[in-house]
């Protein structure tokens, strides 16, 4: 081997253990993104009425992505280990109750769920949906009075 040349492996290396530069972990930017993401629910749930003390609905709604996050971590290592996994399902009513921010920050932190692509296109229908309905709450429910004015109900 010539000097400065680098050792070339037999060619059955694990490739999938390399990780992409620039790819892993969490970063300043997927915080922003998320904090961007954050401020219309984190609004509505401080303006929601008729659920109780708003610090109280933050701390449901902070518990429920909290579970999200530990369930994304359960299955990383149960994926890793080739153990029984979570359920899609299960990990997509947790992110549909509320839980959609801990999914993000243990997706991007553990690189779990970031490349199937029917999973993540489920998870970002489910943050629009909430954003949706965050912002729609503190526009007094326009949309949702439209469409049911639309559909005659």
């Amino acid at each position: 081997m010539a000097r400065g040349d680098k050792p070339v492996s037999g060619g059955s290396g694990n490739r999938q253990s390399e990780k992409p530069a620039g790819r892993a972990g969490l970063h300043s930017g997927h915080v922003f993104f998320l904090a961007a993401l954050l401020v219309a629910p984190v609004i509505a749930l401080v303006r929601l009425e008729g659920f109780g003390e708003p610090i109280l609905v933050a701390a449901v709604a902070s518990a429920i992505s909290l579970v999200a996050f530990i369930a994304q971590w359960i299955d990383k290592r149960q994926a890793e280990a080739g153990a029984w996994r979570v359920p899609e399902n299960a990990l997509h009513l947790l992110e549909l109750l509320g839980g959609w921010p801990g999914a993000f920050l243990a997706q991007r932190l553990f690189r779990h769920k970031t490349v199937k692509l029917s999973y993540r296109l489920v998870f970002w229908l489910i943050v629009a949906a909430n954003e949706y309905a965050a912002i729609d709450y503190l526009l007094g429910w326009k949309g949702a009075t439209g469409l049911r004015n639309a559909l005659g109900l």
